[in-house]
């Protein structure tokens, strides 16, 4: 059984009142999916390919967050957007991108409740042979310094990492992740990473990252998926899908750049694509 399988999906976003264009009609937002099918087996997987691509919503349609206008989605052969909350969410954990906590608890407090409220019940071992999963976390992401900081006075940088946390301690089948890791320092990305891979692994537990650092994808992923502008995709190891084509065709721009992306901001990439897409 495939851990993903879309059937037939079709899927816009809704257009927004005012949004008119230069004539004055209403904008008409274009279908990010039309009759898309396909079965995406379960790894730890990173999702790359250039902005606008459909990334996000690929994966939020997969973990059940966004519905399709039409079509199937099947997740472990469920069709996931008829579970109930509870139930999708024991399937699928989601960090959604910039997101942040809104609640004054403490650090621990959360990570403590999610433990024991969410799948595992504060009954799970950690997968590196360091005693249980709680304390193993805690120290894979750092976390040791701002357990007993509010949840509104820690960083960005350190809200992302109790994220992370929060997604494995919560105990879910599987975890999508958009964009979790942009505001760390470089080390904090290659430990997460690092621990974030062994755990995807350990369990047998699917997780799919979409980030920018190409070079971070090559050096983690078990598996890749490249999304690109015309929604064509392609699947397999970093080897088999990060090549200068394969790259060259998702982004518009020379391989040779891609490679030092980490070093440019998206705005530079950005601009930098539009700058060969009109020679």
């Amino acid at each position: 059984m495939n851990f993903l399988e879309f059937n037939d999906v079709t899927f816009t976003y809704p257009a927004v009142e005012g949004d008119l264009d230069e004539n004055g009609k209403q904008v008409v937002p274009q279908p990010i999916f039309e009759h898309f099918t396909g079965n995406i087996p379960g790894a730890f997987t990173s999702v790359i390919g250039p902005n606008g691509c459909g990334k996000s919503t690929l994966m939020m349609l997969a973990s059940g967050r966004l519905f399709p206008q039409t079509g199937k989605i099947y997740m472990f052969g469920q069709d996931i957007h008829k579970l109930d909350e509870e139930k999708k969410n024991l399937l699928a954990s989601v960090i959604y991108q910039n997101m942040e906590f809104e609640s004054n608890d403490k650090v621990e407090q959360l990570l403590t409740y999610v433990y024991s409220n969410g799948n595992l019940k504060a009954k799970a071992k950690g997968i590196l042979g360091s005693g249980d999963l709680f304390s193993e976390v805690v120290d894979k992401f750092s976390l040791a310094s701002v357990m007993n900081h509010g949840l509104t006075e820690i960083s960005k940088g350190e809200n992302q990492r109790v994220l992370l946390a929060f997604s494995l301690l919560y105990g879910s089948a599987s975890v999508f992740m958009d964009e979790p890791l942009f505001a760390m320092e470089d080390n904090q990305k290659n430990s997460a990473l690092e621990y974030l891979r062994s755990y995807s692994m350990g369990t047998k537990t699917p997780v799919f990252i979409s980030m920018h650092e190409l070079d971070l994808t090559r050096k983690y992923a078990e598996k890749v998926l490249l999304v690109k502008p015309n929604r064509d995709m392609a699947y397999g190891t970093p080897e088999e899908v990060m090549t200068n084509e394969e790259l060259e065709s998702a982004y518009g721009i020379p391989a040779a750049m891609l490679k030092h992306n980490e070093s440019m901001t998206r705005e530079q990439i950005m601009q930098q694509t539009q700058f060969f897409n009109k020679q």
